[in-house]
């Protein structure tokens, strides 16, 4: 993998996860002026992080931004081997630690005047709303899917 493929998953990566976590951020944690603005707007700022990523760096990497994309082209791409599978997955966690990072500098102050633990929580991970094995686990398969279609559909690999 080259610096360059590696040095584009870092950014889209960090751009994915600044936007998408840092929408999150805004509307669940407290004083924030997003605050309570409700889920249209998460869902909204996510779609627009992931286009926004893939956007930036699809002509240099194929914009993955997200392992399962990576893996979805191992797979089926003969020519992706194991070597760049390893290297995207690096410069995945290498961005999106970055892009995290960023968002709990930019709400620095909110996370002292945010009380309910779980919406910290939330702004960094997600839980299912209903604990139901198996409906959880098509949601996270179909929600997969899109992502990943969507993103060769914009312009990735």
């Amino acid at each position: 993998m080259t610096v360059e493929l590696f040095l584009a998953e870092v950014i889209g990566t960090a751009i994915l996860i600044l936007l998408g976590d840092g929408v999150v951020a805004g509307v669940l944690l407290a004083k924030s002026k997003a605050q309570n603005s409700g889920w249209i707007v998460i869902t909204m700022g996510w779609g627009l992080a992931v286009a926004v990523a893939v956007y930036a760096v699809g002509g240099f990497s194929g914009a993955h931004i997200n392992p399962a994309v990576s893996l979805g082209v191992f797979l089926t791409d003969p020519s992706f081997g194991a070597d760049k599978l390893l290297g995207y997955w690096a410069a995945q966690m290498v961005g999106a630690f970055i892009g995290a990072v960023l968002v709990y500098l930019h709400y620095l102050p909110h996370w002292e005047a945010t009380e309910n633990a779980d919406l910290k929580l939330a702004v960094f991970s997600t839980g299912p709303a209903i604990r139901h094995t198996t409906g959880n686990l098509i949601s996270e398969m179909l929600g997969t899917f899109f992502l990943v279609f969507a993103v060769f559909a914009i312009g990735g690999p």
